[in-house]
């Protein structure tokens, strides 16, 4: 199951305004925009239909062929096992297994690349 999906923007700004004029229709609305402490400096921002955005851009300035897929786990442990698979597997590690307070407090996620060098993610909202 997806929980979220994240594409790369030439400019995050002008993006923000397309992406929130063009899914507005759809009750898509502009909901969070993480600290730029935490991202590099790249801006980050995600829509959704509240109150859970679903829809990622960032700001990076390279539009392909990068992708960030995320699939939600059940807990924890779900997360922890995708993330010694897919090293197992030839992947990358692009963030340990671990707590992401910065998105909220229970977040708990994990981070490899694949071996195309896309950013794929699992990640548990649970509080244990």
């Amino acid at each position: 199951m997806l929980d979220h999906v994240g594409i790369s923007v030439a400019d995050f700004e002008k993006s923000k305004a397309f992406y929130a004029a063009a899914l507005k229709p759809l009750g898509y609305a502009f909901l969070f925009e993480v600290p730029r402490e935490h991202t590099g400096g790249v801006g980050v921002g995600g829509f959704g239909v509240p109150p859970k955005p679903d829809f990622w851009i960032d700001g990076a300035g390279k539009p392909a062929p990068k992708l960030h897929v995320c699939f939600r786990a059940e807990n924890r442990a779900a997360v922890d096992a995708f993330h010694k698979a897919a090293l197992a597997a030839g992947g990358t590690d692009n963030g340990a297994p671990g707590l992401r307070p910065h998105y909220h407090p229970n977040y708990y996620g994990a981070f490899v690349f694949d071996l195309d060098g896309h950013n794929i993610e699992a990640c548990c909202h649970a509080p244990e």
